[in-house]
């Protein structure tokens, strides 16, 4: 009995075992805390050191547009020193008022190729007086290049006005053409008529040399007749003002009379045909050919035709723009 009291005692009682474990516990809880606020500490720091990474590309990154905006500034200043000051409003409206005046001397252009040449003088001192109002923004030197080339352009139209159109010319010289062929083609009638009667009771041999000239005639009598139809077309292009249709129609009308001039016709005619092209190589006038024309007398053969048919394809009317338009064509600075 005393052995087995004394082992009992040895042994630890539930109280104590309790007392054990509990304390276990505390140690281990303690343990976990511990861990958790060193975890807690290493994310904190790990946070730390990204934010100051982070905060110190930021601040790289801000010195670089830093430099760039000082950069910037400078090149500003610059060209501040060596450009005027803008003037926003006023460059637009002095853009508003020269893209209007393009457009007016368009209108111009197009009053000239409608032969109103007076209407034309009008709208350009009427340009030019605008150009002289205070209201005008455009800059001063460009001002005064488009005045005086307005000026020249009036003076050209007033000298010009006071001259025959030139392609009033060309309709003048085309009518004379086709009322000789006209009476080229009636004396070739007659002639066809009297050679037929005067061949009537005659042997059989002359009839078929006057049918064979009747039938000579009748082609020529065709061609003619294709040529007035031709220049009726070429008349027509030069009262459209069309100068590429008009110089097409009348050459033409050349190639189809050139079948009718003989070879020893045609080497006699080319000298004065040359010549049309020597004058026109040394920069003929419209106005001497209008005066050539008005003191030439009305054609009296083929060849002659020719010669005239020359005269007009070499001097056919072009288009000539005003020196105005060339100027504001030109890009501004």
């Amino acid at each position: 009995m005393s052995i087995n009291s004394e082992s009992l005692s040895k042994e630890p009682s539930a109280i104590q075992q309790r007392r054990q474990a509990n304390t276990l516990l505390l140690r281990l809880q303690w343990l976990v805390i511990l861990l958790l606020i060193a975890a807690l500490l290493f994310l904190y720091i790990s946070h730390q050191r990204f934010q100051h990474s982070v905060n110190e590309r930021l601040q790289s990154n801000e010195q670089v547009v830093s430099r760039l905006n000082e950069m910037d500034d400078r090149i500003f200043a610059m060209s501040q020193q060596t450009l005027p000051e803008p003037n926003v409003a006023t460059n637009n409206q002095a853009q508003n008022q020269l893209d209007l005046l393009r457009i007016q001397i368009q209108a111009a252009n197009r009053l000239l190729a409608d032969n109103n040449d007076s209407a034309a003088i009008d709208l350009l001192r009427g340009l030019h007086w605008q150009l002289a109002q205070s209201s005008n923004e455009i800059a001063p030197a460009l001002t005064v290049v488009i005045k005086q080339s307005l000026l020249k352009d009036i003076e050209r139209l007033q000298a010009q006005s006071a001259q025959p159109s030139p392609w009033q010319i060309q309709n003048l010289a085309i009518q004379n053409i086709q009322d000789f062929l006209h009476s080229h083609e009636r004396a070739a009638n007659s002639n066809s008529n009297g050679t037929s009667n005067n061949n009537g009771n005659e042997g059989t041999q002359q009839s078929r040399a006057a049918s064979n000239n009747n039938l000579a005639l009748t082609r020529r009598q065709l061609t003619i007749h294709e040529v007035i139809m031709t220049l009726n077309l070429a008349n027509q292009a030069s009262n459209m003002r069309e100068q590429d249709q008009l110089v097409s129609y009348l050459t033409q009308a050349r190639k189809q009379l050139k079948t009718l001039v003989p070879q020893s016709s045609m080497t006699a005619s080319k000298q004065p045909a040359q010549a049309a092209k020597n004058a026109t190589s040394a920069a003929e006038s419209t106005n001497d050919l209008a005066k050539n024309l008005e003191t030439m007398k009305a054609p009296s053969d083929i060849p002659e035709v020719l010669d005239w048919l020359d005269r007009l394809i070499a001097n056919a009317p072009k288009p000539t723009p005003l020196l105005t338009t060339q100027i504001l064509d030109k890009p501004q600075n």
